[in-house]
């Protein structure tokens, strides 16, 4: 947790000074999160016109945990079932998922990917990695490293940051 000083806090006390280092580093972040959005979105846009970010991260979950129902689609996007039934509709009539009665109990409805939905995945995804591969190989050679380094350090932060916030709260990752 951030902790504020006198020193790091604007004259209103109550937010981070420019000059802080650690809000430097949050505000480079943020830059970076935000191109980082932008090239998703430009993949997608070069893929699917008509496919949204939120869309296309369901479809990538899907892709990366496999076929699921409902429920634990909507727990795994972190938003209610009304919204994930929404745009679950709207990407099986687009022919990107399929619905089918789950082997296991012939009520529960299982949503998984068609061949369409994975290649867009597949393609968004490459296309989203060579861009952010030109991006890095127009940085000098020597600043690769520390990259590589800084974005390791802040991962494993995450990591660290996710296990603890999990246990506090309780199970509701997938």
């Amino acid at each position: 947790m951030y902790h504020r000083t006198a020193e790091s806090t604007s004259a209103a006390g109550d937010a981070p000074a420019a000059g802080d280092p650690a809000e430097q580093v949050v505000r480079a972040i943020l830059a970076a999160a935000r191109l980082l959005t932008e090239v998703s979105a430009h993949a997608l846009a070069s893929v699917d016109e008509t496919l949204t970010l939120p869309r296309f991260r369901l479809l990538s979950v899907l892709d990366s945990l496999g076929a699921m129902n409902l429920t634990r689609l909507a727990q795994a996007l972190d938003v209610l079932p009304s919204t994930a039934l929404r745009m679950t509709e709207r990407l099986v009539a687009h022919g990107l998922l399929q619905r089918e009665p789950s082997p296991a109990s012939r009520r529960e409805i299982v949503i998984s990917l068609t061949a369409a939905g994975r290649h867009v995945v597949h393609q968004v995804s490459e296309a989203r990695r060579a861009h952010i591969a030109h991006i890095v190989t127009a940085m000098p050679c020597h600043e690769r490293a520390g990259l590589l380094q800084v974005l390791h350090t802040f991962t494993t932060a995450s990591g660290q940051l996710a296990h603890v916030e999990h246990a506090a709260v309780g199970p509701q990752w997938p």
